[in-house]
């Protein structure tokens, strides 16, 4: 079984590193997979990345024309939109391959555009890292024009310039004429799947994100804190995410909310903040916080998890949540809200605790009652059962070679 993974980038950002952990999933099952990227960053000799200065200016050159489209539009939604428009050469090179089957990832960035997704003549697999692939052109909608068709009447109030969502969203819908087995890492994908106008008949599953359980494990939380120069005891409480002081998605305004609630009730809280450079008008939370800035290598992650007495992710959309899976992996319990791909990672008050959504006095409830917790050393050791249960590359590497064989026997038959 000859697999192609196509995803913009195999480390850069949340979705690459998703995509590049099944793919080494699948190598260390047998399978022979492969890795097809425009930005390689890991150095693996099975991902392929542009490699020619004119490949690499091309790449750059359309992303830069296509953010400028984006940009005729103003929308009050934050996130990133890609209206994947312009064609690319792998429907070609595709075709010119041994390749059986072609496994799908985050397209943005102009990897692939919406034509190019219709073009490729080999089956696929579409694994669904947030909700661009049934939206318009927004990775995470903030309206319900996903579940009832993007139309002239239905554009959110205060948007102005060409409707770009609702052009891509017709694109879409006249391209992708042939449904395509679709993934998601959480059943909350999968609802939305089901839910859009789009893809609403269109097959899917749900596995969750790959995770290296044998890299990603418990170190002794005292000699953890010892590497990172912390106090041997005392509660310590971790967030962590790209940009996610800034970011409204990633809900550090209502952590900082539930944790100015905690004044005076726990002596000696500090609070990491991992993947955020110290923002200008950082809130005073009335205790230490440690803005650790972006770190590039896993080992010190791992580090500052096991340290770590309980991670924190207030997310307002979120859909899996791989720093909560690898916090569970290093036996840290996660205290997240209620919302999106999260339930299917944190266990309420066995591997950590689901808040209310956006529940701040909750979230802080959470927070007590994790600090407060007298079976900790349990709690540690279920919350890394969970992980190596759920998420560890053999049980993932499984599902998906099921389902490969499910796909190209039907298309055989």
């Amino acid at each position: 079984m000859n697999i192609w993974h196509l995803s913009e980038s195999d480390l850069l950002g949340g979705a690459a590193r998703a995509a590049y952990r099944i793919h080494r999933a699948l190598r260390a099952s047998g399978v022979d997979s492969r890795m097809r990227v425009m930005r390689a960053r890991s150095g693996d000799p099975t991902v392929r990345g542009a490699t020619t200065k004119l490949e690499k200016l091309v790449h750059l050159g359309c992303s830069e024309l296509e953010a400028a489209a984006m940009r005729l539009m103003r929308t009050a939604n934050p996130v990133q939109h890609s209206a994947a428009i312009l064609p690319s050469r792998w429907p070609a090179r595709i075709a010119r391959s041994d390749v059986d089957l072609v496994h799908l990832h985050w397209m943005g960035s102009v990897m692939l555009s919406v034509a190019d997704i219709a073009r490729v003549r080999r089956p696929i697999v579409w694994t669904l890292h947030d909700m661009w692939a049934f939206c318009g052109a927004e990775h995470y909608a903030t309206d319900d024009r996903w579940q009832t068709s993007y139309t002239t009447g239905n554009r959110p109030a205060g948007e102005a310039g060409p409707d770009l969502n609702r052009w891509t969203w017709n694109r879409k819908q006249r391209h992708w004429t042939r449904p395509i087995q679709i993934v998601t890492p959480s059943r909350w994908l999968a609802d939305c799947v089901r839910q859009s106008a789009l893809m609403a008949d269109w097959p899917v599953e749900v596995i969750p994100n790959a995770l290296d359980t044998e890299f990603w494990s418990p170190i002794d939380p005292p000699a953890a804190r010892h590497l990172l120069g912390l106090p041997p005891t005392g509660p310590l409480l971790l967030f962590g995410a790209y940009d996610g002081a800034v970011d409204p998605r990633k809900g550090f305004d209502l952590l900082a909310e539930a944790l100015v609630r905690l004044r005076g009730q726990v002596p000696d809280l500090r609070l990491i903040v991992i993947g955020q450079a110290e923002p200008e008008n950082a809130p005073d939370l009335g205790f230490p916080v440690h803005y650790c800035g972006r770190l590039n290598d896993d080992l010190s992650l791992r580090v500052i998890y096991s340290a770590a007495d309980a991670m924190l992710v207030p997310s307002r959309q979120e859909a899996f949540g791989q720093t909560a899976s690898e916090a569970l992996a290093c036996g840290t319990p996660v205290i997240a809200f209620d919302i999106g791909g999260l339930p299917d990672i944190v266990e309420h008050q066995r591997t950590g605790y689901l808040a209310q959504a956006f529940d701040v006095d909750d979230l802080a409830n959470g927070i007590l009652w994790v600090l407060a917790n007298t079976e900790r050393a349990a709690l540690r050791q279920q919350a890394r059962q969970r992980a190596v249960e759920r998420f560890a590359y053999p049980v993932i590497a499984e599902q998906y070679r099921q389902l490969y064989k499910q796909v190209l026997g039907s298309i055989s038959t």
